[in-house]
């Protein structure tokens, strides 16, 4: 199947973008690995294609004090291969080498994954463990989200008619910080059926965990220090959040999540 017939546009500049997409049926693209399939399914009907992938704006790199600021068009790739700094201690290089394959890292992009809001997908969830903020921009102006205020649920965003994500921002973490990633596919480069990310940063008083693939959006706990020292208070924190009806897959999750608990080194964990 191909995609219904629309118009393409590639801005000069992020005025020009945002403008473009004030049109309800616009849509933007910059990687396309998941924009790309829901075309030619016809999930996705735009009547114009806006193209943001080279726009200067979302390509920077930005340090800043407390963090650095990743320009949306980014993509995972360039994660993986160290071209980008790191305001953590090489977190975002293992993320995204697991993500997919190397044909979609080499085109998909951080503020695509963002936008598109797949509760399987790497990106989100390990973004809300460690407490980036999404920078947007629109005819309204700008404005900035934390990432589990920007997802509202499955693939649904806060993201306004006409505004799109220019970048997000990863805070610095401590050289003892320590992030445990989990995640079960049933073959490489599948989305994941049950993730976990933990993060552990005791010399900023960080202990936050976030259970992804779920029917909604994320569930974000952010004084995980119960669980991580006891695992088994996961249980609990799953059957409150509704997360427990099915059995296989509430043991399923209850392993990624003791699998990334166990990932976290000795130092990392909470006294």
């Amino acid at each position: 199947m191909k995609p219904a017939r629309f118009d393409y546009l590639r801005p000069a500049d992020l005025t020009e973008a945002t403008a473009a997409l004030g049109d309800g049926n616009a849509k933007p693209i910059s990687g396309g690995q998941s924009l790309g399939p829901m075309l030619n399914l016809r999930l996705a009907r735009p009547s114009l294609l806006v193209d943001v992938a080279k726009l200067p704006e979302l390509r920077r790199v930005e340090e800043r004090a407390g963090g650095i600021l990743y320009g949306a068009a980014i993509t995972h790739a360039e994660f993986e291969d160290g071209a980008v700094p790191d305001p953590t201690p090489g977190f975002l290089a293992r993320i995204a080498h697991g993500i997919a394959y190397r044909a979609v890292r080499n085109r998909g992009t951080i503020g695509g994954s963002l936008a598109h809001a797949d509760p399987a997908a790497d990106w989100p969830t390990t973004l809300m463990a460690l407490g980036a903020v999404v920078h947007l921009a629109g005819p309204d102006g700008r404005r900035e989200l934390p990432v589990e205020d920007f997802i509202l649920g499955a693939f649904e965003t806060a993201l306004a008619e006409g505004e799109i994500v220019t970048g997000v921002f990863v805070p610095c973490r401590s050289p003892s910080a320590r992030f445990g990633y989990r995640k079960s596919c049933r073959k490489v480069g599948e989305f994941a059926e049950a993730m976990c990310a933990v993060l552990s940063d005791p010399e900023r008083g960080v202990h936050r965990l976030v259970i992804g693939a779920t029917e909604a959006r994320q569930l974000v706990i952010q004084d995980a220090s119960r669980i991580v020292q006891h695992p088994d208070n996961a249980d609990e924190v799953l059957r409150e959040a509704g997360l427990a009806h099915d059995p296989a897959t509430f043991r399923l999750r209850r392993a990624v999540i003791r699998q990334a608990i166990a990932a976290l080194e000795p130092e990392g964990l909470p006294a």
